[in-house]
């Protein structure tokens, strides 16, 4: 069952991704849902839980692009294009990071990791395709915790290169 709710009056929602939305002064919705950890896709569980579509659910997943930490934002109607991730942020080889890297790195665990307010800042991109809506959700820090926002202050708050990064398969 989804639950909508806002930032308080204080504006805290318990995680750094919230905090800096906050602190940035950035609009933005808490949605929240009850996380099933045999779910076998964090995205589409959240998409599914919120009954959103998920071309406007959005993963946030970590790459290796030329050995560097790199994060990259796709719906989770889509897989990431790791040759388009690498050009997209000027490299040549993109590779999926090692889980526990990711998480060492940005704060997070797996299937919470957000873009927003991560340990240490990593060069980021967003697919382009969340420019084709008004607002677009992503992981707020914890399974079960989304945040929906617009893509123009995700990609501004993460300074992200906006890109084709997603491969949308089709059946």
């Amino acid at each position: 069952m989804a639950k909508k709710t806002k930032k308080n009056a204080s504006g805290s929602t318990g995680t750094p991704a919230t905090t800096a939305l906050t602190a940035a002064g950035t609009a933005f919705t808490v949605r929240s849902y009850d996380h099933d950890p045999a779910a076998p896709s964090y995205g589409e569980e959240a998409a599914q839980a919120l009954g959103m579509d998920p071309g406007r659910v959005f993963k946030t997943l970590v790459a290796s692009v030329d050995d560097r930490l790199t994060v990259a934002i796709v719906p989770v109607s889509a897989s990431l294009d790791l040759k388009a991730l690498a050009a997209a942020v000027g490299g040549k080889r993109a590779t999926m990071a090692d889980p526990a890297a990711a998480e060492r790195t940005t704060g997070y665990v797996r299937g919470g990791i957000s873009p927003l307010g991560q340990r240490k800042r990593l060069p980021t991109a967003l697919d382009a395709s969340a420019d084709d809506h008004e607002t677009v959700c992503v992981s707020a820090g914890r399974r079960g915790l989304e945040v929906e926002l617009s893509p123009k202050d995700l990609a501004s708050l993460t300074d992200a290169v906006v890109a084709p990064i997603a491969r949308f398969d089709t059946p």
